[in-house]
């Protein structure tokens, strides 16, 4: 019965992102992306001998989790080929040309039309899914192919269906599984509740992912020209309700102080509204130069992909997102050592939970909380500073533990 309506359930959907595409650019994305799959699919495969495994993502920031994971197995099983798949426009059409997968799609939707025929093509030897994916209908024709499925970085909370004494439909979907690799104890514990007892207690791969970042960090001659040896906060992913907690702070700070600002969404009207509402000199990246850098006092940065190299810049961290659309990653900025903030919505990130117990990163809910939580972390840093840099190293390894079990399902399976 749960299962007739999970499918009308996605029939509905289907329809009404096809309704909102002829107005809304991300459901024309999803819509399109997804148009005559079986004939894109089929031609991408044609040819193909080697053995396929697969990887799923919801979006981009499940991608850099499960990044580790793909990357490690390229390397130990070259004779595969992968397939990545994505659920979101905001994963694909950012990584639709990662080198690192052989063939890149959207992930069709879940009906059991689609999910029998994607398995019937690529016929995977394994699938992955990383983090919060469960598919019914995928799920049930991988089991039934006899294909192993395993879910890393994965983290479950009481409050989730699986859990609840109706939620019988969701927890058949966790025993489809081989294996559940989880983030932490409590996971592993609510698992157990149920009757999951193949769960390893791995980690987050984020953290290996973000130890690569750092180390492979690229130099940026303008940004150390703008810090000029003094004290930088590092803003990144900020959104509007970001800023207007940021921009206050900033008119009223008196001491020595240079900032950059990356904006989730690069828009010039907005990132121009911004500067006029600075009292503080203000220029955009696109259009500083040695000159003009060493005068303003804020840099926005108006391009993508350089803001993981920025933070080893900086002495302070700012991540936005945590007002309403969701935290940003924190890792990046806490595996070069500094003191942490963000918005009063981060109980469902562990990282952030974790970091805000053991004193490194510090929840702020307006101005004056900001203000306050700042100025005594500027006053003296170091122990945040320590204890975040810590952190990370302590937590790398997870995808080592991954590839263990992906060596034993695959002699085994």
């Amino acid at each position: 019965m749960f299962s007739g309506f999970y499918n009308t359930g996605l029939v509905t959907f289907q329809f009404l992102m096809r309704l909102v595409a002829s107005f809304n650019p991300k459901a024309r994305l999803w819509v399109e992306g997804r148009r005559n799959w079986e004939l894109g699919l089929a031609q991408k495969l044609a040819g193909n001998v080697a053995p396929i495994v697969w990887f799923h993502a919801a979006s981009l920031g499940e991608f850099e989790q499960g990044r580790p994971v793909i990357e490690a197995f390229r390397k130990q099983y070259p004779a595969y080929k992968i397939l990545l798949t994505f659920f979101s426009p905001s994963g694909y059409e950012v990584r639709k040309n990662y080198e690192g997968a052989d063939y890149i799609l959207y992930l069709p939707a879940d009906t059991p039309d689609n999910a029998h025929q994607f398995i019937s093509l690529v016929k995977p030897e394994m699938a992955f899914f990383i983090k919060y994916e469960f598919w019914y209908n995928y799920l049930r024709e991988l089991k039934s192919a006899n294909v192993p499925i395993l879910s890393f970085s994965a983290i479950f909370r009481p409050d989730q269906l699986f859990f609840k004494s109706y939620g019988g439909f969701y927890r058949n979907m966790l025993h489809a599984f081989n294996h559940i690799l989880v983030q932490n104890q409590e996971s592993v514990d609510l698992l157990k509740r149920i009757g999951i007892a193949n769960v390893t207690l791995a980690g987050d791969t984020r953290f290996d992912r973000v130890a690569h970042v750092a180390a492979a960090r690229k130099e940026i001659p303008l940004a150390a020209t703008f810090k000029n040896g003094q004290p930088l906060l590092v803003v990144g992913s900020a959104w509007p309700e970001d800023m207007n907690v940021l921009i206050p702070f900033l008119n009223t700070f008196n001491q020595s102080l240079k900032v950059i600002i990356a904006p989730h969404e690069i828009h010039d009207n907005e990132i121009e509204r911004w500067q006029t509402q600075l009292a503080k000199p203000s220029v955009r990246f696109s259009k500083a130069n040695e000159n003009t850098i060493c005068s303003a006092q804020v840099l926005f940065i108006d391009n993508v992909g350089m803001l993981s190299s920025l933070y080893q810049y900086g002495e302070f961290a700012y991540i936005g997102g945590a007002f309403k659309q969701g935290l940003h990653n924190i890792l990046e900025a806490a595996t070069f050592g500094m003191p942490l903030f963000f918005g009063p919505e981060y109980s469902k990130f562990q990282e952030a939970v974790d970091l805000v117990n053991e004193g490194a990163a510090f929840s702020i809910s307006n101005v004056a909380t900001f203000t306050a939580s700042f100025s005594k972390q500027y006053a003296d840093s170091s122990e945040a500073a320590r204890i975040s840099r810590t952190y990370v190293q302590r937590n790398i390894g997870a995808t080592a533990k991954v590839m263990q079990v992906v060596k034993h399902l695959l002699i085994t399976e």
